[in-house]
């Protein structure tokens, strides 16, 4: 081996063991302080546009939301696209429990990317929880994109 593949080769290796390590602080978190973490299923075209569901887990609570944004930049030189009434529906349920929660809301889309908030749901650990969010436009109906959470314990 050259020099430099073995340079190569020991700083890929303390890299890794760098980024394998714990850091010290981590165990030092107080008790009772919930990190809220952000995930997001797949994005997926309804109505023309691009869709997303995402979730905030904050410890037992999950609030999903779905995201409306454009499908692309529209082409340089072109007329910014019209306002779009929408109609959203977004479904948060437990897994294998009671028939999920939805909510039903009318709003107009223009260029901006639109966030579109559910109702805020305290679940036990362990729980797996669904999160649907659909777009309506007439003519087009939703196809609803899924995302599901599992609330750690």
């Amino acid at each position: 081996m050259n020099r430099l593949t073995l340079l190569v080769a020991s700083t890929a290796a303390a890299g890794l063991a760098l980024c394998a390590s714990t850091p010290a602080g981590a165990a030092a978190r107080p008790a009772g302080t919930a990190e809220t973490v952000v995930s997001c299923g797949n994005s997926a075209l309804q109505s023309g546009l691009s869709t997303r569901v995402c979730a905030e887990v904050t410890g037992t609570t999950v609030a999903f939301y779905g995201r409306v944004a454009l499908a692309g930049p529209p082409s340089p030189g072109s007329p910014a696209p019209a306002t779009r009434e929408l109609v959203t529906t977004l479904s948060v349920g437990v897994v294998g429990g009671a028939a999920p929660e939805t909510q039903v809301k009318p709003v107009l889309f223009t260029t901006t990317t639109l966030e579109v908030r559910g109702p805020v749901t305290t679940v036990a650990c362990g729980s797996t929880v669904r999160g649907t969010f659909g777009v309506a436009s007439y003519p087009w109906t939703a196809r609803p994109v899924a995302h599901e959470v599992t609330i750690p314990c």
